[in-house]
């Protein structure tokens, strides 16, 4: 007997789904860009992994119908900013929609000028090699072209809808 084609459709609701993916306890980061017109382009995403080490490869995803896609689609270089336990407010601001998510923030200008936020515990500074069309999202993959960490510096987690820091066990 061979194997189906396709998938059987799902015996689960969408938001069922969504609870069922938020028991996994991911970092926070916000993936930054430098628009062509000159202005800033950044969102809070949880859906960052790393994909190989040689080449540096890591990847996210983002919604289609994020105002942000034309911007990430087009633009040669983004920076994946993982950020640190007292970065909560900034995760929320850039997660939030209508307002000014880069009022007062600090940064400096990284590759292709995706900006570098301040107090991270992790940038990855990528040039965007490659998208893949998956569902109703695109999953991003970035060559790494530089890194930076922080140790000792606890990250922001994300678990079950709510923001946590880490505890050694």
């Amino acid at each position: 007997m061979s194997p189906p084609r396709r998938a059987q459709a799902p015996d689960f609701s969408a938001p069922e789904f969504r609870a069922a993916l938020g028991m996994f306890a991911t970092g926070v980061t916000i993936v930054t860009a430098r628009a062509a017109d000159g202005s800033l382009v950044g969102l809070t995403a949880n859906s960052f992994n790393s994909v190989s080490m040689n080449p540096p490869l890591v990847l996210w995803s983002l919604a289609r119908r994020a105002g942000s896609m034309p911007h990430f689609s087009a633009g040669s270089h983004y920076a994946i900013n993982i950020l640190a336990a007292d970065q909560k407010a900034l995760a929320e601001r850039f997660a939030a929609r209508d307002v000014d998510r880069w009022r007062d923030v600090d940064y400096v200008e990284g590759a292709g000028g995706a900006p570098l936020l301040a107090g991270t515990v992790a940038s990855f500074e990528c040039f965007n090699r490659s998208r893949y069309d998956e569902g109703d999202h695109v999953i991003f993959v970035g060559e790494v072209e530089r890194c930076s960490h922080r140790d000792g510096t606890a990250p922001l987690l994300f678990h079950g809808g709510r923001f946590y820091t880490e505890h050694p066990l």
